[in-house]
């Protein structure tokens, strides 16, 4: 009864309520996180696998699993929340550090270099990631350097350049890296891609909860929201759930229907477009006889 009292406070209390436990975020590093895309060289360690001998294991759970875009759609939120399971007391070997991350569909991306030649700028060099989040965001109880080792967020792809999959073909560039560091500044600036250190709130060493904005340019698909068990930098255990976002009504008729039947998604367009040229004209003529 007294978890139960404890996890229905901890979920009603208001994101700015004070707790001992409760770590503050630093905005310099969410705005300016250092990192570096790694070498298409470099190993990504193996395929992680559940640890199903962890005296600690995640029991999670989300606000909502589906979001419905609509047409006056303008963004999301998302609870993630849930507690940390035990058969003996709490390990004395570190301090429990939990890590909550949302990933969108990934698609492959092509970065380009413009240059200067002749007067104009052109599009020259080219590295094609293969495949990139449409939407990634990261939030842990620490700092995220200092709670992972690099060898468990390869072996995860947890950090926001590891979430990026290889190069799709031979890279032909010299500085490839420059090419998907870009991107990720570029997607960081705008939102799509976000590090939240010092964001998920930890009671007791059991009770976490990571609050997410989903932006208003979702893309419709499958996410993936993923929570992340660590200590002394190494995964101890992780849970995984599904997120659908979808559109719905007059939004997603029109979306399907111009990608089913594109000719009657442009017959129907022209039909508009004239009607409402003719309807101006007439209102026009109307205003100009009185």
């Amino acid at each position: 009864m007294r978890r139960i009292a404890i996890l229905l406070a901890f979920l009603i209390a208001a994101p700015v309520a004070g707790q001992e436990t409760t770590r503050q975020a630093d905005p310099a590093q969410e705005e300016f996180p250092i990192m570096s895309f790694p070498s298409p060289e470099s190993t990504r360690g193996e395929p992680p696998e559940r640890p199903h001998e962890s005296a600690e294991q995640v029991v999670a759970g989300i606000s909502s699993d589906a979001v419905s875009i609509t047409t006056s759609f303008d963004g999301s939120e998302i609870i993630i929340f849930g507690a940390v399971r035990r058969e003996t007391p709490i390990p004395m070997t570190g301090p429990l550090n939990v890590i909550v991350t949302v990933e969108g569909p990934s698609r492959s991306v092509t970065v380009r270099r413009k240059q200067r030649k002749l007067g104009i700028w052109v599009n020259t060099e080219s590295v094609v990631v293969g495949a990139a989040p449409s939407f990634y965001s990261v939030a842990s109880t620490g700092t995220l350097g200092l709670i992972l080792d690099e060898d468990e967020d390869a072996r995860y792809r947890i950090s926001i350049p590891t979430a990026m999959r290889a190069f799709a073909r031979p890279v032909d560039v010299e500085d490839p890296v420059d090419f998907t560091e870009a991107m990720i500044v570029s997607r960081i600036a705008d939102g799509t891609y976000r590090l939240k250190q010092n964001a998920v709130r930890l009671v007791e060493d059991t009770l976490f909860r990571a609050d997410f904005r989903l932006p208003a340019n979702l893309v419709e698909g499958s996410y993936k929201t993923r929570i992340f068990l660590v200590r002394q930098g190494r995964v101890i255990d992780s849970y995984s759930a599904p997120l659908e976002v979808r559109k719905v009504g007059l939004e997603r008729w029109l979306y399907r229907l111009a990608f089913d039947r594109p000719f009657a998604y442009g017959l129907m367009s022209l039909l508009i477009a004239a009607f409402a040229g003719w309807g101006a004209s007439a209102a026009f003529r109307a205003l100009q006889r009185n």
